[in-house]
């Protein structure tokens, strides 16, 4: 993962999200997830040996999806998680360092960072309003978006990348934000016509579609 890219997006990536009819708290993990208990008291301590951190990261990378419907014993022992690496950034990039699922779940929070950074950024909305009067769906979009193109449309998308994931659909919510990168990277240069300031979106879409691409390839 890039640190420029993480160091680009907010510091809230667990948020409450929704799309036009759905948000998080719709969701609940399925009765399988969980901590280990002994690992996480071991991991904040500082003594969990390598394997069984790797184990730990695969716990909390199932777990992201439904963080509005913990458990109260869950939610305790992932603040406690948090507390140690240091903020939800500092999760992320925990987890990456751990191949397989917890790297591209991690990469797949950064990205949908982004766009909750982007979404409702004039310049952004208006290159993708214009892109779609001349392509009503990007390719591989069409599933996913609405016909209106508002300050929500990157934020529903999140919200569908987050989703699938709960539902253990991985490749489609890979695919999906591979889409949607490819898309932003299309409409990024009218963007920074409009708004010079959105000059990086073009580059920070495209690292973070090369870091999903390789993340996936371990899966």
């Amino acid at each position: 993962m890039r640190n420029r890219t993480l160091s680009k997006i907010g510091t809230q990536l667990l948020r409450l999200r929704h799309d036009s009819s759905q948000s998080s708290q719709n969701r609940a993990a399925p009765a399988d997830y969980g901590l280990d208990h002994r690992q996480v008291a071991e991991f904040v301590a500082g003594t969990l040996d390598a394997e069984s951190e790797a184990a730990l990261a695969h716990q909390v990378a199932r777990l992201l999806p439904f963080q509005w419907t913990w458990p109260n014993r869950v939610a305790e022992e992932m603040s406690q998680i948090m507390d140690h690496v240091g903020d939800q950034r500092e999760l992320m990039a925990w987890l990456d360092r751990h191949p397989g699922s917890p790297r591209l779940v991690a990469r797949l929070y950064v990205f949908m960072g982004l766009l909750d950074r982007y979404s409702a950024v004039p310049a952004v909305v208006t290159a993708m309003r214009e892109y779609r009067e001349r392509t009503p769906y990007p390719p591989g979009l069409e599933p996913y978006l609405v016909p209106a193109t508002d300050d929500d449309t990157l934020a529903s998308i999140a919200f569908k990348v987050e989703k699938l994931l709960g539902e253990e659909w991985t490749r489609e919510a890979v695919e999906l934000t591979l889409a949607t990168a490819a898309w932003l990277q299309q409409i990024a240069p009218r963007a920074r016509e409009l708004t010079p300031e959105v000059g990086d979106l073009n580059e920070l879409t495209g690292q973070a579609r090369q870091d999903i691409r390789a993340a996936a390839a371990d899966i």
